[in-house]
């Protein structure tokens, strides 16, 4: 039997190749810091993670809601990326003041600027609750019971961690549920605009670079949180005051050198890197093509207008952005998986575990159970299939989202209350004025016409059937009937129905939203597919049960090789390690570790807006006015490239040598290792951060922000 389960773990090792890759649990670096300390980190994982001491976990907060950033100074300063606060610096700009596009330096901390919405996340400490919070589910009879008891439990051990505090409280399961943590934390919800670069640096190279290397992009901003008088979370208060944070990172302006020791700290969001051959066949051949021809269709059409209008550029940046970024990764992901040939290597993998079946109880359950998860794909991959062609289609569509939120307010019963009417007009407030009609009346043609055109028949909502097969030029006249002969074609015609709509014009209304129901349609659809039942063919009741079955896949193995396989990232606080290194993406070509500024000047083009280069930053790099933060060979560095496990969540986090000192601020990973998130390969995956010295060469020679340098503390 020895022989037998030594033979199965390393089987799981080949498959999970958990070599060189890892998101660890900063209260388990203690397993890893042997490892850290032979690759040349010079502290210990108490300097890293401590509850009773201050430890670097204090300087590191959650941004927002899903990005991480990091305290540089004793007043509360926090550096992240520019991409990380971008909607916010959306928000607040206008054409006539555009931050997004020209940047900004508050000279003094009455400028600063607060930012609605935005909050940072202090983890107070972590502790495993694993017995706490599976207790009782041994007399569970089905899922759904078991859910319950976890989810009561959660509650109870939750409220009575955070009785009498200010805290909030985060438990999470790890390992499929084999294990659960709970985060303690302290949220901040007054964060101000301190400083951010032109979108020609923060943004530089834009979709065309995004994901890939080499790279020039300026991707930082600074930020600030405050506090009431007692250093207490607060709204926003004009009299609140920068919270005193005692424990920040100094910088270094020392640099890298190929193989040197990195860290990186933060939250990483979502990884799946024990997913048998189904469920990367999912994501990679049923999830991702929908989602990369429906994306890039839509981007597509808004480059096409915002690249004729800076007042659209202005309105759609964001949602450009945030649409190419999952777009490019999909691309990327598909590619990577391809080229390491993956599902070759997992479907032979699992083939051998058949052949190990035949010589153990042990191994023979494990195979019993692969056939299981492989049969749940079956009725999964379908569900996922109509649920994100579905959401890539409908959902994307801008005015018919804004009809659905406004449907039933619009089918009550005329004449329309006071309060109706204000309701209505608020949601068009809101709508109208980031929306552009040319844009989605091109972008509801495209997506309807892949969608009812190539998504097979069968997969069609029966509601939706009718359209089934539909050409393009019935779509432009559904098109022309929406967009320019509804009430819903501009604000004023909008508002002006919403305030003078006659009895006959409302039912007339009426008559027209019974008969146009295709994205009601849709989102029936939708919320069928996506029903919280545990009895039916549903996405959530098919995950449960595949997630079950994963836990019994992991939990051997996490169990008998202890420090050795990671849990997967879940948006709690991580630390991956590696080396500032350069990797070689196909054969006979190699990349360097590093860039520098001549990069940026070699990649200039004044007449595409991702390469056009500040006036001021030129002068700059020409006559190499770096000051400073040169490196040896009187250089400056841009960006550099190392082997630390990131994902989504990790933009933001700080870069951290061998003394724990901040040499960088990670954004972004290279393209061809972009399905990291489902397979690592430490030959291929390499993460891409922003020299340190060359934010501060943006601050101190570009800005003329000097006041920001002198509070930090800068290590040469």
């Amino acid at each position: 039997m020895k022989k037998t389960v030594s033979i199965f773990l390393f089987l799981f090792s080949i498959i999970f190749c958990y070599a060189d890759a890892g998101m660890w649990l900063p209260i388990l670096l203690k397993q890893k810091e042997a490892e850290m300390q032979k690759m040349g980190f010079k502290l210990t994982a108490e300097d890293v993670y401590s509850v009773n001491n201050r430890s670097m976990k204090d300087a590191v907060v959650l941004f927002g809601r899903g990005c991480t950033g990091e305290i540089i100074s004793k007043q509360g300063l926090i550096l992240t990326n520019h991409h990380c606060g971008y909607s916010h610096l959306q928000r607040l700009s206008t054409m006539d003041n555009n931050i997004l596009h020209d940047g900004f330096w508050a000279a003094t901390k009455e400028d600063e600027i607060p930012c609605p919405g935005l909050s940072v996340t202090f983890l107070i400490y972590m502790e495993e609750v694993t017995n706490d919070i599976l207790k009782g589910i041994e007399n569970a009879t089905n899922l759904q019971e078991r859910d319950e008891i976890i989810e009561r439990n959660i509650q109870i051990v939750g409220e009575k961690a955070i009785e009498g505090t200010d805290y909030s409280y985060v438990i999470k399961p790890f390992y499929y549920g084999n294990q659960y943590y709970m985060f303690i934390n302290r949220v901040y919800a007054d964060v101000r605009l301190v400083g951010t670069p032109p979108e020609n640096i923060g943004k530089f190279g834009g979709d065309t670079d995004n994901w890939m290397w080499p790279r020039h992009t300026g991707d930082f901003a600074l930020y600030r949180v405050y506090a009431n008088k007692d250093g207490e979370p607060a709204f926003y208060a004009p009299d609140n005051i920068p919270l005193k944070t005692e424990t920040f990172f100094p910088i270094s302006i020392k640099g890298l050198d190929e193989g040197d020791f990195t860290m990186v700290f933060g939250y990483p969001g979502t990884t799946h890197q024990y997913l048998i051959s189904d469920g990367i066949d999912l994501v990679v051949n049923h999830r991702n093509p929908p989602l990369i021809h429906q994306r890039g269709a839509r981007l597509d059409i808004m480059k096409k207008h915002m690249d004729l209008s800076q007042e659209v550029r202005l309105m759609y940046s964001d949602k450009a952005n945030s649409i190419s970024n999952g777009w490019k990764k999909a691309i990327g992901e598909n590619k990577g998986i391809k080229e390491t040939k993956v599902l070759h290597r997992r479907g032979k993998e699992e083939a051998f575990l058949e052949f190990f079946a035949s010589q153990g109880a042990d191994n023979n359950n494990r195979f019993k159970l692969l056939n299981e998860i492989k049969a749940l794909y079956e009725t999964y991959r379908e569900l996922e299939t109509k649920a994100v062609t579905l959401r890539e289609t409908f959902l994307a569509i801008e005015l018919g989202r804004f009809i659905e939120t406004v449907r039933p307010l619009l089918k009550e019963k005329h004449p329309w209350s006071t309060e109706t009417k204000a309701k209505l007009l608020a949601r068009a407030n809101a709508f109208y004025p980031t929306y552009h009609k040319p844009i989605d009346k091109e972008v509801y043609v495209e997506l309807l016409d892949y969608y009812f055109n190539v998504t097979k028949q069968e997969w069609i909502p029966a509601s939706l059937q009718q359209y089934a097969g539909i050409d393009r030029e019935s779509l432009q006249i559904m098109a022309k009937q929406l967009y320019d002969n509804s009430v819903f074609t501009n604000a004023e015609k909008f508002a002006n129905f919403v305030e003078n709509a006659s009895k006959k014009e409302v039912e007339s209304l009426h008559k027209w939203l019974n008969e146009n129901t295709m994205f009601l349609d849709a989102d029936l659809a939708l919320i069928q597919l996506n029903k919280n039942s545990y009895t039916e063919n549903t996405l959530p009741n098919i995950r449960r049960q595949i997630d079950a079955k994963y836990k019994d896949w992991v939990a051997f193995a996490a169990a008998d090789t202890t420090g050795r396989f990671f849990p997967d990232a879940n948006l709690t606080l991580r630390v991956a390690f590696g080396k500032m290194e350069g990797f070689s993406p196909y054969n006979g070509m190699v990349y360097l570790p590093y860039t520098t500024t001549s990069g940026i000047l070699q990649k200039e083009d004044p007449d595409i807006f991702d390469y056009q280069v500040d006036e001021r930053l030129k002068d700059i790099i020409i006559y190499k006015n770096f000051g400073p933060y040169a490196d040896a060979n009187g250089e400056m560095r841009v960006c550099f490239i190392a082997s630390n496990h990131t994902t989504g969540g990790n933009s933001g986090s700080p870069i951290l040598n061998a003394n724990g000192e901040l040499v960088g601020i990670n954004f972004d990973r290279v393209w061809e290792g972009t399905m990291s998130d489902l397979y690592y390969n430490v030959n291929r995956c390499r993460n891409i951060s922003l020299d340190i010295r060359y934010v501060l060469l943006i601050v101190d020679k570009f800005a003329g922000a000097g006041h920001l340098i002198s509070e930090m503390e800068i290590r040469e």
